[in-house]
């Protein structure tokens, strides 16, 4: 007697785990990071990467919410689930700089409307000695004040930079409610999510930069001493940020963590984060010797992205090879 069983392909998309949006999120940001720095044609290249995961990952959330809800909701409590908020931000980010403005506002208000619900999930069940994923609360909703400062400033709407202070301050809060959770021995012990806590600290302090920048469009946002609080802090934050990279950096060397891992895509993130957190930072508050920094940065975690795309395929040949052999064995007659 004989079964069916899903395809290889299948089966081996549902053992994903939701931090699997991470990719995106690291694809995104480093396409952002190369346009920064001028490699426009890498930086597309990288942004069409970015868009073809996301439609996966998009696919795969909403197909879970309508046909395997209870799989959805063991999911959506979960940190990671937060990465498809933050991972339509990176890309929305990217879109508007790119020119795509309505795209971009539509992917903005896509994640506005995901982030409340699932937030409030996640946080729900925050526990104590939690992994780096506890971080992205800060994230997502960093993520979504970059982006609303971006659109602000390419379309000249003030209104959007002010609402976009609200998740600027609000994911500083989540971040130093998170800190509190974090389990420090994931510096040592972490399988690569803990870089979040520094890659939180990075979007934020990305976020404050574009906000400055988009004061500087000619729009009246608000008076000298609070551009000047804005400037103090997203200094601060980038500062703190350079800091958790130096540690987190000098724990890869003392505690090696080389076996591939998809966490580790929230490695890259946090390294692609920081790069372009210090170009948008030296921009927006005129500090020229950032910019060679954060060049050199980028190109870190450009060496970065590919260590662990070439992991990841790796262990895609190896799942679909053992899907595809389990798959002959549950319909081979008995």
């Amino acid at each position: 007697m004989s079964g069916t069983s899903p395809s290889p392909l299948r089966a081996w998309w549902a053992r994903r785990p939701p931090a699997a949006g991470a990719a995106v999120m690291a694809t995104g940001i480093l396409s952002v990071a190369l346009h920064l720095t001028g490699h426009e044609v890498v930086s597309r290249v990288a942004l069409v990467l970015a868009c073809a995961a996301w439609v996966t990952l998009a696919a795969n959330f909403a197909y879970l919410l309508l046909v395997e809800r209870a799989q959805w909701l063991t999911r959506a409590v979960t940190p990671g689930a937060l990465t498809a908020v933050a991972a339509t931000t990176v890309v929305g980010t990217r879109f508007s700089l790119l020119g795509w403005t309505t795209l971009a506002a539509a992917l903005l208000a896509l994640a506005a409307l995901l982030w409340p619900g699932l937030l409030v999930l996640v946080v729900r069940h925050w526990g104590r000695g939690m992994p780096g994923a506890v971080f992205l609360g800060c994230v997502a909703t960093e993520g979504l004040a970059v982006l609303g400062a971006t659109l602000s400033a390419a379309t000249s709407t003030p209104w959007l930079a002010h609402a976009a202070l609200v998740p600027f301050w609000l994911g500083i809060v989540l971040y130093l409610l998170a800190l509190f959770r974090f389990d420090l021995r994931q510096v040592a012990l972490g399988s690569g999510d803990h870089w979040v806590a520094g890659g939180a600290l990075a979007i934020s302090a990305l976020a404050g930069a574009k906000l400055i920048a988009a004061a500087g469009t000619g729009m009246y946002l608000w008076n000298s001493d609070d551009s000047a609080v804005l400037h103090d802090v997203t200094v601060l934050l980038l500062t703190l940020d350079l800091a958790w990279y130096v540690v987190l950096l000098v724990a890869e060397f003392v505690w090696p963590r080389v076996r591939y891992d998809v966490r580790r895509w929230s490695t890259v993130f946090p390294l692609g984060m920081t790069a372009a957190a210090t170009l948008s930072v030296a921009a927006a508050v005129d500090v020229g010797w950032l910019d060679a920094p954060g060049r050199v940065l980028m190109w870190i975690a450009v060496a970065g992205w590919l260590a662990v795309a070439a992991g990841a395929v790796l262990q895609a040949r190896a799942g679909l090879r053992s899907a595809g052999a389990s798959g002959v064995r549950s319909t081979a007659p008995r």
